[in-house]
């Protein structure tokens, strides 16, 4: 499996930004995805997931700032994140969970993982 993330950059607080996941490998429409994203010098931390029924889950720091969906026939999954703060400012990742059943907050749960974009926001 494989997957690739595209759609960052600079963009100013208050600003949007869409990150799209590409999936390489492997029926997509079963499994659970997420998103996470890692700031220098802090842990990975949970941004969002989308169940393999459409279920969707955010900590809250993002809610109601972000989205996320997946188009199952394109193998693709999305983060639309919208009102950006500086403290969004990392490098995010998409990650697929192959049907652990673990915490979709966990960074365990989740068997495959991106190289990541970076995303910046700016004050």
């Amino acid at each position: 499996v494989q997957l690739e993330e595209s759609g960052g950059g600079l963009v100013q607080a208050g600003g949007s930004l869409r990150l799209s996941c590409a999936v390489f490998g492997r029926t997509f429409s079963s499994y659970s995805m997420g998103w996470f994203r890692q700031a220098p010098g802090k842990e990975r931390e949970f941004v969002a997931a989308i169940s393999w029924s459409g279920g969707t889950f955010f900590p809250n720091s993002v809610k109601g700032r972000f989205t996320i969906s997946r188009d199952n026939a394109k193998k693709m999954v999305y983060l639309q994140m919208n009102s950006l703060k500086t403290e969004d400012t990392a490098v995010y990742y998409c990650a697929v969970d192959l049907g652990s059943h673990g915490r979709v907050q966990d960074p365990r749960t989740y068997s495959y993982w991106g190289q990541g974009t970076q995303v910046t926001v700016s004050a």
